[in-house]
């Protein structure tokens, strides 16, 4: 099953999360196949059924309770098997969403269980367990490329004595499961052998025959047919290259005449619908959206009735001229992306280029034939070649000086590289279909699972050459020279050579590109690899200097320059290490290499240079030079720690203590690698922990008063990340950090400093007791003066810990007095997701004073907040929502305010379909503080407000079940609503409630069964859930509201059952 799973299944190829499996008919047959041999599994070989699996197969079900009947124990939403293993562990166990199953019986009992929803099951099971050989019979057995021995390994077991019989067992599943994967292969072979492959210059043919049928009116098969690219490469695709490999030819915007716009890709396996493909598409709308249809007609014939009725009927007329087959030259907006322009003014700038194109077409210019099409600056790059330019040079120098001219374009580290091609080579047809090297697609695959802490560098530059040679410098040819004295001199020679090379301004990049260019790198790394300690110094101390260059860096990781470095960390020579370090800390910016160090046990050999003595008062000569290769091995580790999995490397080579004690050195270019290091790794919960047990904090205090400003800045971003637990925010506190974080808040030209103090402020003021320091520090007055002409990096923590700060009413008066409320509510116009939750979170806080809301109100910023509920994220919606309760109970007239917003009642309403249960809980709240006004009670009756909070009473969130029976208890007040909850089923559910934990769910909920108590069949229903019980139990609370509610509840109970007693006996 294994190997059909890896082999023949087809996997989705999304940037984030895990694949699916796709929706194609030859993972239909799989799953089907799969399904059959499962369902007889227990019939066909029972003993074999029986075997408990040695891991269970886990997966996100769709059943529930009610679908299983006997042969389990049902407890509320969980169910298990009554056959359990030798451990008394069930062989079923389901728990809402997920469920366990050890054995094939159960699987089994669970396909006739699922009825119709079998499918479903197998490819959710499959998704969450890609090798299910693994779990069923342990990780020895797990799927693996070439010669697999595993069996041979069971049947040695079977012959040296088997007293259970287990191993027998296990040899016979694993040839039942070797057979199925024969059969799902075979399987997968006829489905592909039937399979058509469209090629470039079909797509193409079939587009062009598209466009001649084109126009409008009722006669045109189509409105329009746009390639979303006018650059054609040399193979005929029209996609980008990171595409191709995927086998994705082109993609096309097309008009029907009765149907909406369709986003389609054409690809070598067919044509489907993508997510949205425009000009500029995100990695997202490359996925498919449908069926995938063998050619674009038969594609269209399915969306489009009107094309395929026309089609058949032949009843279209033929466009002698269309103006969408004349080529019009595609101009790319080259600077947009430096330059910080907007999407809208490139999209004007290209609608410019067609709009002059067009007009060059009606008048002919001299100009106008030596137009060619140019590829993309992200292509050329790649040195991708354009057809025209390919033409022009066949022309002008012949076979020779093409080849040479394909040479020169190649980036000269790819060139010398032997797999270059592999991964930029023309994309050839052959190569199209998916014959590429599957190397290029691994590497950024396992590339983004590096999960980098900040932006990378991994994206491929367009490099900046000399037009001409004439443009090169002499220092240029000089370098060339004494390269070629390396490569073919003896040791003395190559010292020189090296010393010669060293007198260069090596951070020029005419110089780095020069070493690079006459292959100058290759010998530099291969001298790495000698016996001899000059050359080694020589070649490094050249590298760290010309690997500041992106380009550089790149060429040494692709020649193996970092597995030399990572090795030559175990010599003994100190200033060998120092330098291999501090060439790594320069090569490691991108997440390929970070990962390669990991790989090659750099990780631990750096953490092993940590291990010196630096707050010694007097060194030694020697254990000065341990502190030096301490530094250096910091600043290595410093780069390595951006990617999670060498922050997790780092933590297991034992490096954190070593990292404690470094922190304590009196030396700031020791300190600021360390505490680089240490902020970097501070986005892990273990390291939180760790920086706190280790008694970091106390050091990283006493560094936010140093003259450094670098190191200023790491501090309090480490600072920043740490803060989120409350023991490290009273550490800040007690080592007396808050000072000095409000004195760095004038150091307002550094934005780096003042992001990272700002958010260490933010993070620290969650604690009251480090809001009234604040406050004593006259904090408040500075961060609402930073509410201006700031980065919105420094914006969302200046109102984030303003935010804090106005959960006190003194310092809600202070914004306002400083003038911080119009500021505040301008921020509300914003896009920035994580500014637009903590602004609203700032404004509900000032808005519980009416003074605050009277400005609020004036700058129409209850409008802004409630525009913010359209926020496609939830946590901004929720925040809104958060932000408009205390808005409208301290408006002077809120219900006519309330009224005022056109489609604001209806908007409220719709967001009970959220999913988010924060969502939730903050529109219910909202609801309850809207219905308090008659009207508008009754608007959002109409708006059907209460099926709608009927259907979510089943929650077990104590948040959203305590404002959801505030908003229940509210809407009873109009007409009929308590009938209507009573028939929605919401009493019931509410009854559960008084179970909670939370005393604040059992005041609410007593509210809304009193309300609810007034209609006699709801009366009839909490006496039949045994409400009475609970409601004497919360009569004896202290909370007089509780009481009350309680009291009052069951008293009309009671009312009720004296009624039925004095009717029924007189």
């Amino acid at each position: 099953m294994g190997v059909a799973l890896t082999r023949a299944a087809q996997w989705t190829t999304a940037s984030t999360g895990t694949g699916k499996l796709e929706i194609t008919p030859q993972n239909e047959t799989l799953l089907k196949d799969i399904q059959r041999f499962v369902e007889q599994f227990s019939a066909r070989h029972p003993q074999e059924a029986r075997h408990v699996f040695k891991e269970p197969l886990q997966w996100k079900t769709s059943l529930e309770a009610s679908d299983f009947k006997t042969e389990y124990d049902i407890s509320g939403a969980s169910v298990v098997s009554h056959e359990k293993d030798k451990s008394g562990r069930p062989l079923l166990h389901l728990s809402p969403p997920v469920i366990s199953v050890l054995s094939f019986s159960q699987l089994s009992k669970l396909l006739q269980v699922a009825k119709e929803r079998k499918l479903k099951e197998v490819r959710a099971c499959l998704e969450a367990n890609r090798d299910p050989v693994v779990r069923i019979l342990g990780p020895s057995f797990a799927t693996v490329e070439g010669e697999d021995s595993s069996i041979l390994r069971l049947l040695d077991k079977v012959k040296g004595g088997d007293p259970g019989g287990e191993t027998e067992l296990q040899v016979k599943l694993l040839i039942l499961l070797q057979q199925l994967d024969t059969q799902l292969l075979s399987s997968s072979l006829k489905q592909i052998s039937k399979e058509v492959r469209l090629s470039p210059a079909a797509v193409k043919n079939e587009v062009e025959l598209l466009w001649s049928f084109c126009g409008p009116g009722e006669k045109g098969l189509l409105k329009s047919v746009n390639y979303t690219s006018d650059y054609e490469f040399s193979n005929g695709c029209r996609s980008p290259p990171w595409r191709q490999v995927h086998g994705e030819i082109c993609y096309l915007i097309v008009e029907p005449c009765d149907a909406e716009t369709l986003y389609i890709t054409c690809s070598t396996a067919g044509v489907f619908l993508n997510k949205g493909v425009k000009q500029e598409a995100e990695e997202s709308a490359y996925e498919r959206e449908s069926e995938v249809y063998k050619d674009l007609v038969s594609f269209l014939k399915a969306y489009s009735a009107h094309f395929g009725t026309q089609l058949i009927t032949q009843d279209f007329a033929v466009q002698e001229e269309p103006p969408s087959t004349q080529k019009i030259p595609h101009v790319e907006a080259v600077d947009a992306e430096e330059t910080g322009q907007s999407l809208r003014s490139y999209e004007h700038q290209e609608k410019n280029a067609h709009d002059r194109a067009r007009q060059q077409q009606l008048t002919p210019s001299k100009s106008a034939g030596k137009k060619k099409l140019e590829p993309s600056p992200k292509w050329k790059g790649l040195g991708l070649p354009s057809p025209n330019q390919e033409a022009a040079e066949e022309k002008k120098k012949g076979k020779k000086a093409e080849k040479s001219s394909e040479k020169r374009a190649e980036s000269p580290a790819k060139a010398t590289r032997p797999d270059s091609k592999k991964k930029f080579g023309s994309f050839s047809g052959s190569s199209l279909p998916g014959h590429q090297s599957s190397h290029r697609t691994k590497v950024t695959v396992d590339d983004m699972s590096e999960s980098s802490s900040e932006s990378d560098e991994d994206e491929e530059q367009p490099e900046r050459r000399p037009e001409s040679n004439t443009d090169l410098p002499s220092e240029y040819w000089q370098i060339q020279k004494l390269v070629k004295y390396l490569k073919g001199g003896n040791q003395t020679a190559t010292v020189i050579a090296l010393c010669s090379m060293r007198d260069f301004n090596l951070a020029q990049e005419t110089c780095q590109l020069a070493i690079r260019d006459v292959g100058g790198l290759e010998v530099l790394i291969n001298l790495l690899a000698t016996e001899e300690i000059k050359c080694k110094i020589g070649s490094l101390k050249i590298l760290k200097e010309i690997s500041h260059n992106q380009q550089i860096r790149r060429a040494i990781a692709d020649l193996g320059g970092l597995q030399t470095m990572v090795c030559i960390l175990d010599s003994p020579d100190k200033e060998l290490k120092c330098l291999a370090a501090e060439t790594i800390a320069n090569v490691a910016k991108f997440r390929r290499a970070r990962r390669t160090v990991r790989q090659h046990g750099g990780i631990k050999r750096l953490v092993e240079l940590l291990d010196c003595v630096p707050d010694s008062a007097a060194l030694t000569e020697e254990q000065e030079r341990d502190v030096e290769v301490a530094r250096c091995g910091a600043l290595a580790l410093w780069s390595c720690s951006k990617s999670t999995r060498n922050k997790d490397a780092i933590r297991r080579a034992g490096g954190i203590p070593l990292l404690a004690r470094l922190l304590k050195s009196p030396h700031e270019n020791m300190l600021i690698p360390v505490v680089g290091t240490l902020q970097e790794c501070a986005s892990e919960k273990s390291y939180r922990v760790a920086i706190q047990a280790e008694g970091m904090i106390e050091d990283l205090v006493k560094n936010l008063s140093c003259d450094n400003q670098e190191l200023q800045m790491h501090c309090a971003s480490a600072i920043f990340k740490c803060a989120e637990d409350k023991h490290t925010r009273d550490l800040v506190r007690r080592y007396e950090g808050l000072q000095p974080l409000v004195s760095l808040l004038s150091q307002s030209e550094n934005k780096e400093l003042l992001a990272a103090t700002t958010g260490a402020i933010w993070k620290c003021s969650i604690s009251m007791e480090n809001v009234n320091m604040f406050k004593e520090y006259k904090a408040l007055e500075i961060l609402v003066g930073l509410l201006t002409n700031q980065p919105e990096e420094v914006l969302v923590n200046v109102v984030g810990a303003l935010g804090e700060c106005a959960q006190q009413p003194a310092n809600r008066t202070t914004i306002r007095k400083s003038n911080g409320i119009p500021p505040l509510v301008n921020l509300l116009t914003g896009t920035n997701q994580a500014l637009l939750v903590n602004v609203t979170r700032a404004v509900g806080a000032c808005a519980t004073e009416q003074e605050n809301m009277a400005i609020i109100d004036r700058l129409d910023g209850v409008r802004l907040l409630w525009s913010l509920l359209k926020n496609p994220n939830p946590d901004v919606q929720a925040s809104a929502a958060w932000a408009i309760c205390p808005c409208i109970e301290n408006a002077k007239d809120s219900g006519e305010m309330v009224r005022s917003f056109v489609g604001g009642l209806e908007l409220i309403i719709n967001l009970l379909k959220s999913t988010n249960g924060e969502v939730l809980a903050s529109v219910c709240a909202a609801i309850a503080k809207i219905a308090k006004d008659e009207e508008n009670l009754a608007v959002i009756t109409d708006h059907g407000v209460v099926p709608m909070l009927a259907k979510l009473t089943n929650t077990t969130d104590d948040k959203l079940r305590r404002h959801l029976a505030e908003a229940i208890a509210r809407c009873c007040m109009w007409g009929s609503n308590r009938v209507a909850f009573g028939e929605a089923g919401a009493v019931a559910p509410l009854v559960r409630y008084l179970r909670s934990k939370d005393p604040s769910v059992h005041q609410a909920t007593a509210q809304a069964l009193f309300q609810l108590s007034r209609d006699p069949n709801n009366c009839i229903i909490m006496h039949e859930n045994a409400v009475v019980k609970l409601l004497i139990e919360m009569m004896g609370s202290t909370d007089e509201v509780l009481q009350e509610a309680s009291a009052g509840c069951v008293a009309n109970i009671r009312r009720l059952a004296l009624a039925n007693e004095k009717a029924r006996y007189g």
